[in-house]
C-alpha cells in the first residue's frame, strides 16, 4: 500500500495492529504521533496529500500511580541517617528538604543559602517554566539546616553560596542526591527502593491524607494543573478506613 493512497479505514487498520502486538499505550501513541506529523509535513510539500491519521484518536494514556512510602519506613530512614557523623549532617538535610517540602531533586541541588528563611522557616525555589515559590517547612527541618551549616566540615569555607555540597565541598549533583538516597536505602531495613520522586509522591500523598486541599498541594508542588496533583488522591486502606469510620453515621458505632 502506497503511503499516499492510505486512508483513515488504513490508519485504524494499523493501530489496531500495533494493539495486537501488545504494545503499550505510550508506544503506540508515539508511533501515531509520528505518522501524523510526518502527514502534517508532507502535506505542506504537497497539495494532494490527505492525512490519514487527523481523525484517529490518540490512545489514553496509561495512568500509574505513584509509589510512596508510608510513614513508618520514612522513620527508619531518617534514623539510618542519624548514625551516620558529619556526613549524616548533609544526608538529613537531603531527607527533610525532599520529604518536608516535595520539591524536585532539580530544584533541591540549586538551592542557595540566600534562598533559605530560616525565621519562617521556608525555601525559595525556582521551578519549571522559571515559576518561582515559597514552600514552608518545619521546625526538625530547620534545625537540621542549622546543624548541617554549622558542623559539616566541607561547607565551611567554600567559595559558592550552594546549600548542598558533596565531600570535597562542590554543590552536590542529582546524580550525587541519587547516590546518597541510594546508599542509605542499603541500609534501611525494610525498604528496598527510593529515588527523589518517591519522596515528592510521599510528601503529597501524607498531606492529602491528614486532610491538606488539593490547591494547597498543587500550589506546594509547582503543579500548572490541578489533574496532575490529582494522582496524588489515593490513599492507603487504612485512612480509607479512619475517613470511613469518622464520617458514616453507623460505622461510628463501630468505634
Amino acid at each position: 500500500l502506497k503511503l499516499k493512497s492510505f486512508e483513515y479505514k488504513d490508519a485504524r487498520n494499523y493501530l489496531s495492529f500495533l494493539y495486537s502486538k501488545g504494545l503499550k499505550r505510550t508506544t503506540v501513541s508515539r508511533k501515531i504521533s509520528t505518522l501524523r506529523s510526518f502527514y502534517e509535513f508532507w502535506m505542506t510539500q504537497d497539495d494532494t496529500v490527505v492525512n490519514p491519521f487527523v481523525q484517529l484518536v490518540h490512545p489514553k494514556k496509561e495512568q500509574y500511580l505513584p509509589h510512596f512510602f508510608y510513614e513508618e519506613e520514612m522513620s527508619a530512614l531518617f534514623e539510618t541517617v542519624e548514625a551516620d557523623g558529619h556526613k549524616g549532617l548533609r544526608d538529613r538535610v537531603i531527607l527533610e528538604l525532599l520529604y518536608g517540602t516535595g520539591i524536585r531533586v532539580s530544584e533541591l541541588v540549586n538551592i542557595k543559602l540566600e534562598d533559605l528563611d530560616l525565621n519562617s522557616p521556608g525555601v525559595k525555589v525556582l521551578g519549571k517554566g522559571n515559576k518561582e515559590r515559597f514552600i514552608p517547612f518545619g521546625n526538625m527541618c530547620r534545625e537540621s539546616i542549622e546543624r548541617y551549616l554549622e558542623l559539616f566540615p566541607p561547607i565551611q569555607n567554600v567559595s559558592h553560596d550552594y546549600l548542598l555540597v558533596n565531600m570535597n565541598g562542590r554543590p552536590i549533583t542529582e546524580r550525587g542526591v541519587r547516590y546518597v538516597l541510594n546508599d542509605i536505602v542499603k541500609r534501611t531495613a525494610g525498604v528496598t527502593d527510593i529515588h527523589p520522586h518517591k519522596l515528592r509522591h510521599t510528601f503529597a500523598t501524607h498531606m492529602l491524607n491528614e486532610g491538606a486541599d488539593l490547591r494547597t498541594v498543587q500550589s506546594l508542588l509547582g503543579h500548572v494543573n490541578l489533574s496532575t496533583t490529582g494522582r496524588y488522591t489515593h490513599v492507603s486502606n487504612q485512612q480509607l478506613r479512619k475517613v470511613y469510620l469518622n464520617a458514616h453515621p453507623r460505622a461510628k458505632k463501630e468505634k
